[in-house]
């Protein structure tokens, strides 16, 4: 038997990935915003299958690789999935319970609209600093930020793009989140001179973000009060507002700076707020279920958590705002998560992953170079495997000896991942962490994607501080 395995050219091991866009560009023209309802799911699929046929055809790839790789994705993103489904019951028992009416109530008085997406930004940074988790603070704080924002009259885009920037800078220094944890232990570099370390590119990059939210929020037209009025009017007509109602929000808080693991963390918030729904907002419950008595109100309660609502306040904009989609509403991204994970299971196992990366790191000889080559793979891998976990797992794996070679510093190959893998993966429309952000603020990646200031600017700035040299140190042999 021949052991010499047979080589992929590069054009043919991208050709799944040129696929995947093409077809995903096709169906997004056609479906547009439905799209996530399966056609994307299909062209995921379609992508895979390709995958599957050149890896078997080209390189002998038995079928039971790509199953066993397949398998292997999808179990990694159990715990994703299960938090997906708990944000979803907790979104909306934050909505009907009057928690998120009432935080927008107070912060359409509280925060001024010239300061609002910068507030936004350095709130949501402050959170997930605590937290240790993006989709924690986008999840909680974002939700209400989101409906303070589109009280206000800001565009959606901007918005998510305020909120989304805060919480991955948090995310991305915090010595709690799991991929900066996982960056620095995947190049064995100490966790907190990882952290020293990133902030001379993380620091200019979110800098510049609150400049632009600066700028946007100062330069937006005046604040509508009539549009504010009728907001504030229709909410307190809803709903029962309440200061006590903070306590839901106070509550969850105290179990994120007690480092309580999010799942629990979020479910007592869920199960919190489904309680003060049923104290404060039964008439709600009874709209929802059709009825007053106690069945029809456990029946509202229950909607409430798992499927969606359509409560009407009198105002379209306003029913917008305070629609939820419970649990029902995360399946189509669960659905479009599972075939992301056999896309890229198959991209790995068909060694397509593998010649693309041998590719680009062929670029990596000076310094500027190869950390260039380091971004451009960080982003290369978001896109194909769909997964930040991974992405960070296969470019520390990668480039490890060619750092190490060239004579440089773990803390630069642990940061540069960083500023292109865990800052760009909310940009892609079928990462997990682009179609939960989309799914949770209710904005499309790509509606959002432009503003999305700091996430942008990171890996620029990578690029930029390794051209200068500015702080990057080769070591003594």
């Amino acid at each position: 038997m021949n052991n010499s395995s047979p080589q992929l050219p590069p054009w043919l091991a991208l050709l799944p990935l040129v696929a995947l866009i093409a077809l995903l560009a096709i169906t997004i023209s056609i479906f547009g915003i439905d799209a996530l309802g399966g056609a994307s799911q299909m062209c995921l699929l379609v992508a895979t299958s390709l995958s599957v046929c050149i890896g078997m055809a080209v390189l002998r790839k038995p079928w039971n690789d790509f199953e066993t790789a397949m398998v292997h994705n999808i179990s990694g993103v159990g715990t994703a999935i299960i938090i997906l489904l708990i944000i979803g019951a907790l979104s909306g028992a934050w909505i009907v319970s009057g928690v998120v009416p009432t935080l927008i109530y107070y912060g359409i008085q509280i925060i001024h609209p010239g300061f609002f997406l910068l507030c936004t930004c350095v709130i949501c940074a402050v959170v997930s600093v605590m937290t240790g988790s993006s989709w924690t603070t986008i999840a909680t704080i974002g939700i209400a930020l989101m409906g303070v924002g589109k009280a206000q009259g800001f565009h959606e885009g901007w918005i998510a793009g305020a909120i989304i920037s805060g919480a991955y800078f948090g995310d991305k220094v915090s010595p709690l989140s799991d991929t900066t944890v996982l960056a620095s232990s995947t190049t064995g570099t100490p966790l907190f001179t990882h952290i020293r370390y990133l902030m001379y590119t993380t620091v200019p990059s979110m800098l510049i973000a609150l400049i632009v939210f600066s700028l946007a929020g100062i330069s937006a037209d005046d604040a509508d009060i009539f549009h504010i009025a009728i907001f504030t009017e229709s909410l307190s007509e809803k709903f029962v507002i309440t200061p006590w109602l903070l306590a839901v929000p106070i509550l969850t808080g105290i179990l994120i700076v007690q480092r309580v693991p999010s799942i629990i963390t979020l479910f007592v918030s869920m199960l919190s707020a489904t309680i003060c729904a049923v104290i404060f907002q039964p008439h709600l419950l009874a709209e929802i279920g059709g009825g007053s008595n106690t069945q029809e109100l456990i029946k509202g309660a229950l909607t409430m958590l798992f499927g969606p609502t359509g409560l009407d306040a009198g105002s379209t904009e306003v029913n917008d705002l305070i629609a939820t989609r419970g649990m029902a509403g995360m399946l189509n991204t669960i659905w479009l998560i599972i075939c992301a994970m056999c896309f890229g299971g198959a991209m790995a196992a068909g060694g397509m992953l593998d010649c693309i990366a041998k590719s680009l790191a062929s670029f990596a000889h000076k310094r500027a170079g190869m950390v260039s080559s380091t971004v451009l793979s960080g982003l290369f891998f978001n896109v194909a495997t769909a997964d930040q976990y991974i992405s960070i797992i296969l470019s520390g794996n990668m480039f490890g000896d060619i750092y190490r070679r060239n004579g440089y510093e773990s803390r630069l190959l642990s940061r540069t991942i960083e500023d292109s893998v865990t800052v760009t993966s909310p940009l892609v429309p079928w990462n997990t962490c682009g179609m939960t952000q989309a799914t949770i603020l209710n904005v499309s990646t790509l509606t959002y994607m432009p503003y999305c200031i700091f996430n942008w600017v990171s890996p620029l700035m990578s690029i930029l501080i390794a051209w200068t040299g500015y702080k990057i140190k080769k070591l003594i042999v």
